[in-house]
C-alpha cells in the first residue's frame, strides 16, 4: 500500500500562503501544480521504462515471492523520509532529491499491481487512472471553489489509516482477504487525504516549500489510484 506518510515540520516563523496577496497565491498554487504534474509525468515514464525493458517482470516475481510487510514496511520507511526532507529543508536541491526518490518508491512499490493488471485485467489500468484523475480534480475543485479549509480532517484521517495499517497487517500475517470493501474504504480515505493535503498546501504551506506541497498531493493520488486499481481488479 503507498503510504501517505508525513512529517510536516516548517521554520517557527514564516508567512502561510494562505496569509499571502492573490499573485503571490497564484504563483505557489502554479509552482506546485507544475510539479505535480511533473511527478505523475516521471512515474508514468519510468513505469513504461521497467515493463518495456522486461525489469519490472522480474522485479514483480521477487516482490511478490516474499513477505508483503517487507515491501511495505520499506516503502514507509523510504516515504517518511522523502516526505520529511521536502518538507523541512531549505534547498532546492534536498527537496527534488526527495521528490524524485519518492516518486521512484512509488514506481517501485507499484510494480506488482500493474504487473497483475497488465497480465490479468486489460484496460485496468487506463480505467483506474482516468477515475482516480477526474476524482482528484473534482475534490481539488471543491477546496479551490468553496475555499473551506478542510485540515480539521487530520485526526480523522491518522486514525482511518492506522485501523488500515492494522487491517493490512493482520491481514498479511493471518492470511485473510480484505476484499472490495476494504478498497472502497480506502477510496474514501484517498479522497478525505486529497480534500485535507489539498487544504493545507493552499492554506498552511510556505511559499518556499512547492515541490514539498507537490510532493504531498503525489502521495495522495498514488494512494487513491492503488485503491481504485484494486477496485477494478476485484471485478476479473
Amino acid at each position: 500500500m503507498p503510504a501517505n506518510t508525513r512529517a510536516t515540520a516548517y521554520p517557527t516563523t514564516f508567512t502561510p500562503v494562505g496569509a499571502l496577496d492573490v499573485g503571490a497565491r497564484s504563483a505557489f498554487i502554479v509552482r506546485t501544480y507544475w510539479h505535480l504534474f511533473g511527478a505523475i509525468l516521471a512515474f508514468t515514464g519510468l513505469e513504461v521504462l521497467l515493463f518495456s525493458t522486461g525489469i519490472a517482470e522480474r522485479l514483480a516475481s521477487a516482490m511478490l515471492g516474499t513477505s508483503w510487510l517487507l515491501v511495505l514496511g520499506g516503502f514507509i520507511v523510504v516515504s517518511w523520509i522523502a516526505s520529511r526532507a521536502a518538507h523541512t529543508a531549505t534547498s532546492p536541491a534536498v527537496q527534488y532529491a526527495a521528490l524524485a526518490g519518492f516518486v521512484v518508491a512509488e514506481a517501485l512499490i507499484f510494480i506488482p499491481i500493474l504487473y497483475i493488471a497488465q497480465a490479468y485485467a486489460p484496460g485496468a489500468i487506463e480505467s483506474a487512472a482516468t477515475v482516480t484523475l477526474l476524482g482528484f480534480g473534482g475534490l481539488t475543485g471543491v477546496v479551490l471553489w468553496t475555499r473551506k479549509d478542510f485540515t480539521f480532517l487530520r485526526g480523522l484521517l491518522r486514525w482511518g489509516f492506522i485501523v488500515a495499517l492494522v487491517a493490512i497487517v493482520s491481514g498479511a500475517i493471518f492470511g485473510f482477504h480484505l476484499g472490495t470493501g476494504f478498497s472502497l474504504v480506502m477510496v474514501a480515505l484517498a479522497g478525505g487525504a486529497v480534500l485535507h493535503d489539498t487544504s493545507n498546501v493552499l492554506h498552511h504551506f510556505p511559499e518556499d516549500r512547492h515541490v514539498g506541497a507537490a510532493l504531498e498531493l503525489f502521495a495522495s493520488i498514488a494512494l487513491m489510484f492503488w485503491y481504485v486499481l484494486q477496485i477494478f481488479l476485484s471485478r476479473d
